[in-house]
């Protein structure tokens, strides 16, 4: 009935017979044809009824169909040099990208190893923002989200006045209720507005973002440039002799692994004096490479669902959705050991694996966000915010999103398992939109990586990602790692410090010997393989958290007692 509609409408408003010259124009005509549909649809229904066995929502052609549809109507459209030449372009684009990547990156294994800083904080590209600046473009675009969230979600201004409410009442309790308001935001920053070419790459991360989640039918291009990759891929593995045409996810994931396996050389190149720091950064590429984008692109070809072995809940937020179970289920055994699988990750891989190795084992050496930021973010680090104020907001923030997205599983699990679609008047699929589209796009991606060149690399792992938030709360209180510190041989120099993208002020502790365990350190160890000293050490020592982390170590020698270790 649906495609009857659509060829009969798109007859009447001439679809079939029209060439349009931008996307723009193809989205207005498509947008007129469906409307028109709908139309008819409806008079179909009115005048025929419900067919036997079906509900209305199951016949009616709702908004959602053309939002999800329009990028693959106007992709299977479109026509032009890019569509006639694909592997040309991806060449000479993405390929040439790459190429020019790794031909900058070759020369600094020629340069002598070690760290040098480099003038990071005078580069425009690195220097960051003053407070006044940062504060600015994190306005801006939160309310940009937040207003594009209100169309997002049918002119429902319910959630996204929820999540307003939920923002003020943070800042209230951060900067006047904990009276943060004139404590200073970072030792070293520029004057004014500066950095400007880190701006200029911040807004680009950015635009990509938003077209990437929410206008993919304007990129269409850029999707049939990688088809070509997609369709080999799809074919080799299912022994199909066509299908396989690449999406936006496809040129994402894509694009993604290649900037981590290049920047992933620039980092082994940069850190090559220390042995941790290549391990580690080999480990992320591997990961990304095998378990983020070939094993998913080969269950799908395979016809089975697509499924990121390293993903864990809550940061793979739809693992318990209903479609995501009915999924699994209908996959036989391999889907039912996916699904197992993700709950044995949660139960007991999550506290075993922090336990004895810290949060490290997968924020620092499996997962692709972390992988993203170690690699291509590397240049930013140094922008963290090291204030108290900046680490009572992300208490309040990461928690707050770890508490959200185990509202919102228990409600998709109460409903998906009492068939009903509302818990006390709240419809599950309004909060899991929702939640999607402001946690898993807006704030992982857009603010995520938009914001390195303006705030630091790790901006969603320290303020958002619900499971760096799981991570933390074991390691803070039952793991056995922690980065023990030589306060006799600390210098004050400060690098490690300037280079944790965590924010946490690591010289503090240092200057104190006193050992650093920290619910947000991902024991990156990059403190350790800048410290000109020795001073720092990743370890798994035996539980002794009070009394090696709360309480500073102090030597004091005196001429009666002789030497003891004071508290």
């Amino acid at each position: 009935m649906h495609q009857r509609a659509l060829t009969t409408a798109g007859e009447r408003t001439g679809l079939f017979e029209n060439t349009y010259g931008t996307t723009f124009a193809a989205e207005k005509a498509l947008k007129e044809t469906f409307y028109l549909a709908r139309t008819l649809v409806d008079q179909e229904l009115q005048a025929n009824g419900l067919p036997e066995g079906k509900q209305q929502w199951e016949v009616e052609l709702p908004e959602w169909q053309f939002k999800s549809q329009r990028t693959g109507w106007i992709q299977g459209a479109a026509d032009g040099p890019v569509t006639n030449n694909p592997w040309l372009f991806f060449f000479l684009t993405i390929g040439l990208g790459a190429l020019g990547g790794i031909l900058y990156v070759l020369p600094k294994f020629a340069a002598q190893p070690g760290i040098k800083n480099d003038h990071i904080f005078h580069s425009q590209l690195t220097k960051g923002l003053d407070l006044g600046w940062r504060a600015f473009f994190l306005t801006v675009t939160i309310l940009g989200v937040l207003g594009y969230g209100f169309w997002y979600m049918d002119d429902k201004f319910f959630w996204p006045a929820v999540t307003a409410l939920i923002a003020i009442v943070i800042i209230g309790l951060v900067l006047f209720a904990q009276q943060s308001w004139k404590q200073e935001a970072r030792d070293a920053g520029p004057e004014g507005i500066s950095g400007y070419l880190g701006i200029f790459t911040g807004v680009y991360f950015i635009g990509f973002y938003l077209l990437l989640y929410w206008a993919s039918h304007h990129i269409v291009a850029w999707i049939q440039m990688v088809s070509p990759v997609s369709e080999a891929l799809y074919q080799f593995f299912s022994g199909e002799d066509e299908g396989g045409a690449a999406s936006q996810w496809f040129l994402y994931g894509l694009m993604y692994t290649l900037i981590i396996l290049v920047m992933g050389v620039r980092m082994i190149a940069k850190y090559r004096h220390n042995k941790y720091q290549i391990f580690r950064t080999i480990s992320v590429m591997f990961f990304q490479t095998a378990f983020a984008f070939m094993i998913p692109e080969i269950l799908v070809a395979l016809n089975k669902p697509w499924y990121d072995f390293k993903n864990i809940w809550p940061l793979d937020y739809d693992f318990f959705f209903g479609w995501q179970l009915d999924q699994f289920q209908s996959a036989g055994a391999l889907g039912l050991f996916m699904l197992f699988w993700g709950i044995a990750l949660i139960i007991l891989g999550v506290p075993l694996m922090v336990h004895f190795l810290g949060k490290r084992w997968y924020c620092s050496w499996v997962c692709g966000c972390g992988g993203l930021a170690e690699t291509m973010g590397d240049p930013w680090r140094q922008l963290s915010d090291k204030s108290l104020r900046a680490w009572k907001f992300e208490r309040w923030i990461i928690h707050g999103v770890l508490v959200a997205a185990i509202v919102m599983t228990g409600l998709t699990l109460y409903t998906y398992f009492g068939g009903a679609s509302e818990v006390l008047g709240i419809q599950t699929g309004g909060i899991q939109k929702w939640y999607g589209f402001l946690i898993g796009a807006g704030f992982a991606g857009v603010v995520g990586t938009g914001f390195y060149p303006l705030m630091g690399n790790r901006v969603w792992c320290r303020f958002g990602c619900p499971l760096a938030a799981y991570l933390g709360l074991v390691q803070r209180f039952q793991s056995r790692f922690r980065i023990t510190t030589n306060g006799g041989q600390c210098i004050s120099c400060g690098n490690c410090s300037t280079y944790c993208e965590m924010g946490i002020d690591v010289r503090h502790y240092a200057q104190r010997g006193q050992d650093i365990v920290r619910a947000s350190c991902v024991g990156c160890g990059v403190c350790a393989a800048v410290c000109p000293r020795g001073v720092l050490r990743l370890e798994n020592a035996p539980e002794d958290i009070s009394q090696r982390a709360v309480a500073e170590r102090v030597i004091h020698i005196d001429a009666e007692k002789g030497i003891s270790l004071m508290n």
